[in-house]
């Protein structure tokens, strides 16, 4: 009897190591099936909602249309033809999403054939919860940068869980700056707090670096050099920089969180004389935008933000506009480094958009409603070349310099690479049928999550400096042709898209079309078409699948922003 309770128990506990794994495998196998599945629902099941444009927003797309007419009449310049809207919408998503169109969404979008449609489908953009992620994380990173900081003190992730709920909650972008400024607390629970907690470093807390990071991304402005000494190309000065410094010097630090000692002074070491002086707080100008209540950097806050301070306005209609199109306005200068303002004639353009930002609440979502209605955004990425060029082939440099001006007086839609966790997002996208979103498989939301960060990783990360223009290198070029990631989402399985374009198309034409919407959002040109018609002849049709995709995916029409 023993012997057999023995093997009994032996029995039990082979089951057990067995029983676990086949569960998950089974539990992985029904909820992916099931994912699969539901990639058949209808696309209709997308709810549209009505524009928001009004009259006022409309007038001012038209004073900026009016303005960027100007600009190309000045340099005798052309203004590119109007593009597709299929190639606005994969811009609109991109800009505002990090990624292209699901087939899911592009096929309803094709069935809406009610003229204002970009118009509501840059609303359905707008109002998922998509778009308060991706955006949140573009605008921190400007705030807070992308390193983790001083792990006891700094909370990046609660940061940007916070942003995001601002985002969501459509509050007021003046009201969001005033309170990373003046906020208090412990950075765990108040996420703002970590604006001012990643001041720290080694340590210690640096109001310096407070100072420099708040003139960048609130007033597009850089004045970091007068940290130490006059700034030798501007007129910012030493003495400035270190008055504005002072707002952030009564910071201190407890177990209670972040809070102002009211009694503290500011004191720097001189670097000639090595002595010790105490500064008081002062601003470079309009000193009465700071009132008379409220903590230093309550002030500060309200000084930043001053409806008067144009410089605010324009900083975030820069950024915006940056983050829209992948450069900023002017662009040849950092998206931080703007001239002071009605000092430059070409920079109206943001005058105008700050303006009706300012005066309609600051309402981040209405900023983007005017930026994408205007002609900058609308027209094509390709430039109509004057005949005398077109004729003349061998004068290439001539040609650049037209290009490379109508690409600087907005004639023409810039082509931008794609930034690293566009093209993952991107790839992924074009794996899949159905939109990857909030409401996809909790199987599917995992993956896309752990495959973005280790492409993030592998292929390189811009960092704060992301809105600069950067050159790809060749390690990224063969990441995309021979990386692992390539390899997963252009096989075929029941779960990617290849698999069921290769399953369900009843052609090799509509199956060349389908992968052209998945991958570019655009049908293929004839000449397309034709050619890979014939391959699909000469290939077997399961691996001229697999190799569309990856040609598509390595193509530079996938990679940039057109």
């Amino acid at each position: 009897m023993a012997v057999f309770y023995e093997l009994e128990a032996e029995v039990i506990v082979v089951l057990k190591s067995f029983i676990w794994p086949v569960l998950v495998v089974v539990g992985v196998v029904w909820l992916t099936t099931n994912s699969v599945r539901s990639a058949a629902v209808d696309p209709t099941s997308i709810t549209i909602p009505m524009p928001k444009s009004d009259s006022t927003s409309k007038e001012t797309v038209v004073r900026v249309n009016q303005e960027l007419a100007r600009l190309r009449s000045e340099a005798n310049l052309e203004m590119a033809n109007p593009a597709e809207e299929l190639t606005v919408w994969r811009r609109l998503s991109l800009a505002l999403h990090g990624t292209i169109p699901s087939l899911e969404e592009i096929r309803k979008f094709e069935a809406d054939q009610k003229p204002d449609r970009l118009e509501r489908w840059l609303e359905y953009l707008l109002n998922d919860s998509r778009f308060d992620d991706y955006f949140a994380e573009r605008l921190a990173r400007s705030y807070v940068g992308v390193e983790a900081g001083q792990f006891l003190v700094f909370r990046r992730d609660r940061f940007l869980d916070w942003l995001t709920t601002q985002l969501h909650e459509r509050r007021p972008y003046d009201e969001i700056v005033r309170d990373m400024i003046s906020g208090t607390g412990v950075w765990t629970g108040e996420g703002e707090v970590n604006f001012i907690t990643a001041g720290f470093a080694n340590d210690e807390f640096d109001p310096n670096k407070l100072s420099a990071r708040s003139v960048r991304a609130f007033l597009g402005q850089r004045m970091d050099c007068a940290q130490c000494h006059d700034h030798p190309f501007d007129h910012w000065k030493q003495g400035e920089f270190e008055g504005l410094t002072a707002y952030y010097g009564q910071v201190v630090n407890s177990l209670a969180g972040v809070a102002d000692k009211h009694s503290k002074d500011y004191v720097v070491e001189d670097r000639l004389t090595l002595e010790k002086r105490t500064v008081e707080p002062s601003v470079p100008f309009h000193p009465e935008w700071l009132g008379e209540n409220g903590s230093r950097r309550e002030q500060l806050a309200r000084w930043m933000t001053h409806p008067e301070n144009q410089r605010f306005e324009r900083a975030a209609a820069n950024r915006v506009w940056a983050l829209m199109f992948g450069v900023p306005f002017l662009s040849h200068r950092p998206v931080d480094d703007l001239p002071d303002p009605g000092t430059n004639p070409e920079t109206a353009t943001l005058d105008l958009l700050g303006e009706d930002f300012r005066k309609h609440g600051y309402d981040l979502r209405r900023l983007i409603r005017v930026i994408a209605a205007t002609d900058a955004f609308r027209m094509s990425s390709i430039y109509p070349l004057p005949e005398s060029e077109q004729e003349n082939d061998g004068d290439t440099l001539q040609t650049a310099e037209t290009i490379q001006q109508a690409k600087e007086r907005w004639a023409v839609f810039p082509l931008i690479r794609l930034r690293p966790e566009q093209v993952i997002g991107a790839m992924l996208q074009a794996n899949n049928v159905r939109t990857i979103d909030q409401n996809s498989h909790l199987f599917v939301r995992a993956l896309r999550f752990f495959r973005e960060n280790d492409f993030v990783d592998e292929f390189g990360d811009p960092g704060v400096d992301e809105l600069q223009d950067w050159s790809g290198t060749i390690s990224q070029a063969l990441l995309r042709m021979n990386g692992e990631f390539s390899r997963e989402l252009t096989s075929l399985n029941p779960l990617g898209s290849p698999g069921r374009v290769a399953t369900a198309g009843s052609t090799p034409e509509k199956k060349i079309e389908t992968i052209y919407l998945v991958c570019l959002t655009r049908l293929p040109t004839e000449a397309e078409k034709q050619y890979f018609i014939q391959r699909f002849e000469k290939d077997k049709p399961d691996q001229a699948v697999e190799d569309l995709y990856w040609t598509l995916f390595n193509s530079p029409e996938f990679s940039w922003n057109h």
